[in-house]
C-alpha cells in the first residue's frame, strides 16, 4: 500500500474564528460548544469515515468579542475522555498550553487519556499567544516570544522523559511471589532545566502506542522549528499548493538539520471545504460566507493578534495606524505580517481588515469531484500528507464524508480500513522505545560481547 492522506476533524462547536453566526443555524445547537453529545456524534460520523483523529482547539483567555466558540467550551482533555468511551479506532487530540501549565501535570494528563483510549491520544503543543491569559495565572506579564518558545520545547522534552518513566515490564503483578513492581524497571528525571525542575518518575504506565502523539502548529521562525524539533503531526494552513509545498521542504529541512527522520511528519493543513451539486453553487455559497460577514465582529476580531487592541478608536479610512511593536508578544508573526503589508501597500485600516479578515477564494471549493481533484493534487505535490476539516454544521460535514471521500478511497488516495487501533498506528508513526530499555539491552549486548 503506497502513502494515503491522512484526515483530521476539528470540532468547532457555534463556530470559530470568522463564524461568528454559524450558531444560527438550524443544526446547531445554541449550546454545542458545552454538550458532550454533540461531540461524540461527530466524533462518530468521523470514526464512521475512517478519519485519524478528532482535534480539539483551545485558549484561555477571553472578551466579549471573542468567536462563541471561544465564550462557552469544555476543556480538552475532559472532553476527549468522554469521547473515548464512545469510539474506538480514532484519535483524540486536544490543544495544551506550555505556558501556563507544568510539565509534570501535562505528562500524567495525557499519559491518562493514553490509557484511557487504547492508545488514542494526541497533544497540539502550543505557546500562548493570548496575552491575557497571564492575568488568569497570576502573573503581571506575559510571557516573551523566546520564554514561550523555551518553556514550549523544554516541557515537551519533560513530559517525553516521564513517559519513559516505566519500561514496559516494569509490573510483574505476580500473586505467587507477591511481586507488584520490578523497581529496578522504575525510573526517576531528575531533570533540572532553564524552566522547570522535575524529579518524577511519573505514576503511570506507557500506553499500547507508547506516549501521546505530539502535534504542534505556528508559523514563525520559532514555531516552524519547535515542530521540527518534536513535531510528529504539524498543523498549519496553506493558502496555496505553492505555499504548502514550500512549507512541507522548510520543515521537513529544519528536521532533518536536527537529526530527525523528516519522513516521521504528518503536515495537515485546515480547510473549511464548500460542496454543492455545481461548481458554481458552491463558489456562490463560499463568497457569501466570506464576503458578507458584520464588520464590527470582523474589526473586534481582527484586534486579537495584537493583544485584541481595540481598532475602533481609528478612523476607518485613514492609513493603517502606526502601531509600533504592539502584538510583539502575542501572535507576532502574524501582527508582523498585517503591519508589513498594510505600510507597503499603503493600506487603510478598513483595507487591511477586508484583506485579511476575507482573503482570496477558498481552494476546496465545488462539486466532489472538484474537491476530489483538487485534494489529490495538493497531495501528490506535497503540500500536503492529511487535512483538518473544520466541522460545524453537520449536514456540511456529511457532503465531504459520504460524497468527496468515497471518490478519494476509489482513487485509493485514502484508507478503506483502519490498519490499527492506536493514533500512532494509523498515522504510521513509530512507537517511541522506552530509553531505559534501550539502555538496558545496550549493557546487556556489552557484557555478552
Amino acid at each position: 500500500m503506497g502513502r494515503q492522506l491522512k484526515l483530521g476533524a476539528v470540532l468547532m462547536g457555534v463556530g470559530g474564528p470568522g463564524q461568528h453566526d454559524v450558531w444560527r443555524h438550524p443544526e446547531i445547537p445554541g449550546d454545542a460548544s458545552v454538550d458532550i453529545r454533540w461531540y461524540i456524534a461527530r466524533a462518530r460520523q468521523a470514526e464512521d469515515a475512517l478519519f485519524d483523529l478528532v482535534f480539539i482547539v483551545d485558549s484561555q483567555f477571553i472578551t466579549p468579542d471573542s468567536p462563541p466558540h471561544y465564550l462557552n467550551r469544555l476543556e480538552p482533555l475532559t472532553l476527549l475522555s468522554a469521547v473515548a468511551v464512545h469510539t474506538t479506532h480514532i484519535g483524540l487530540v486536544g490543544t495544551l498550553t506550555t505556558s501556563y501549565n507544568s510539565p509534570f501535570n501535562l505528562a500524567r494528563r495525557l499519559a491518562s487519556l493514553d490509557l484511557i483510549s487504547g492508545g488514542r491520544a494526541g497533544w497540539n503543543v502550543v505557546a500562548t499567544g493570548d496575552g491575557g491569559t497571564a492575568a488568569n495565572y497570576s502573573r503581571d506579564e506575559h510571557y516573551d516570544y523566546p520564554s514561550r518558545y523555551g518553556r514550549a520545547l523544554e516541557s515537551v522534552q519533560v513530559c517525553q522523559g516521564l513517559w519513559n518513566s516505566y519500561e514496559e515490564d516494569a509490573f510483574p503483578r505476580d500473586p505467587e511471589t507477591g511481586v507488584f513492581v520490578d523497581p529496578s524497571k522504575q525510573h526517576r528525571l531528575d531533570h533540572v532545566g532553564e524552566h522547570f525542575h522535575v524529579r518524577g518518575p511519573l505514576n503511570i504506565v506507557r500506553s499500547p502506542q507508547g506516549q501521546p502523539v505530539i502535534f504542534q502548529a505556528g508559523d514563525s521562525d520559532e514555531g516552524r522549528d519547535l515542530g521540527a524539533a518534536v513535531g510528529e503531526g504539524i498543523f498549519t494552513h496553506a493558502p496555496t499548493v505553492e505555499q504548502g509545498v514550500a512549507f512541507a521542504r522548510d520543515l521537513r529541512s529544519r528536521a532533518r538539520a536536527k537529526g530527525r527522520n523528516p519522513d516521521e511528519i504528518v503536515i495537515m493543513p485546515g480547510i473549511s471545504p464548500v460542496i454543492a451539486d455545481t461548481d458554481e453553487e458552491a463558489r456562490a455559497i463560499e463568497a457569501d460566507a466570506r464576503l458578507n460577514k458584520d464588520f464590527a465582529k470582523t474589526l473586534a476580531q481582527f484586534g486579537r493578534p495584537f493583544g485584541w487592541h481595540d481598532f475602533s478608536r481609528y478612523d476607518l479610512d485613514a492609513p493603517f495606524p502606526e502601531l509600533g511593536d504592539l502584538g510583539a508578544d502575542s501572535f507576532r508573526t502574524q501582527a508582523d505580517r498585517i503591519k508589513q503589508v498594510a505600510r507597503d501597500e499603503g493600506l487603510t485600516l478598513r483595507q487591511t481588515v477586508h484583506r485579511f479578515s476575507t482573503a482570496t477564494p477558498a481552494p476546496f471549493v465545488g462539486t466532489p469531484t472538484t474537491v476530489a481533484d483538487r485534494i489529490q493534487e495538493w497531495f501528490e505535490a506535497g503540500a500536503l500528507d492529511g487535512l483538518n476539516i473544520h466541522v460545524t454544521v453537520p449536514s456540511d460535514f456529511a457532503r465531504f464524508t459520504d460524497e468527496v471521500l468515497p471518490i478519494l478511497r476509489d482513487r485509493g488516495v485514502v484508507r478503506s480500513a483502519y490498519e490499527a487501533t492506536t493514533l500512532r498506528g494509523n498515522l504510521g508513526l513509530p512507537i517511541p522505545r522506552n530509553t531505559h530499555a534501550v539502555a538496558r539491552e545496550r549493557r546487556s549486548h556489552l557484557i555478552g560481547a
